[in-house]
């Protein structure tokens, strides 16, 4: 008995952890498109064509070229290190859908508010929401090239961030560049429960 015990308790050991994650963000932050870009399957999408209906709902001021919109959420999947996944869900950002963030961050180990300096102000409700719920959350912000040229502790001065909240700078197209910010979050969730951040393979110990 004792010994089966010890083998279903390897295999316990030897399974993946599967941890779900929020990327979330006002409208046309670059939420679609980080889930894409870090993903190892082919993610989920329910983005559809802005209508004139949208006209005097929708807050499209500085992503005007944008005709798409997420309407439920984006899903992904990445593998962080062996035996760490990470199962994303992407938020939709307009204010009518945001009574679907309750569900999605059922279960919810951490999230991502990315940010857009041209329209810093979007992602407010975004770091209110994950303060009330008590869900550590790093705050990444999307490099536009047309956008304002703030530093880290600007971002973290204009949203009233608490000192422990990483702000990282990133590029939601790169893949490189969003697993970055994945590992940073990892590492923020691991600290918060009084574990070492864990580290890229092959990087140094410090």
């Amino acid at each position: 008995m004792d010994s089966k015990r010890s083998e279903a308790a390897q295999r316990a050991a030897d399974m993946p952890l599967a941890v779900k994650i929020l990327v979330a963000g006002g409208f046309g932050v670059g939420k679609t498109t980080m889930v894409g870009a870090v993903s190892e399957i082919r993610p989920l999408q329910t983005e559809e064509v802005l209508t004139d209906r949208s006209i005097g709902v929708d807050n499209t001021a500085g992503v005007e070229q944008k005709t798409t919109t997420t309407v439920a959420m984006d899903f992904g999947r990445i593998t962080i290190r062996d035996g760490l996944i990470l199962y994303l869900f992407g938020t939709p950002g307009q204010d009518r859908f945001w009574f679907m963030w309750d569900e999605l961050s059922l279960g919810a180990l951490g999230a991502v508010v990315l940010a857009d300096t041209r329209r810093l102000a979007d992602c407010f409700p975004s770091v209110d929401y994950f303060e009330r719920r008590g869900l550590p959350f790093v705050v990444a912000v999307n490099c536009f090239e047309d956008g304002f040229d703030y530093t880290p502790d600007e971002i973290r001065q204009a949203l009233d961030l608490d000192g422990a909240i990483p702000v990282v700078m990133c590029d939601a197209r790169e893949r490189r560049s969003g697993k970055k910010v994945l590992t940073t979050l990892v590492g923020h969730v691991l600290s918060i429960h009084g574990h070492a951040p864990p580290r890229e393979a092959g990087a140094p110990v410090y």
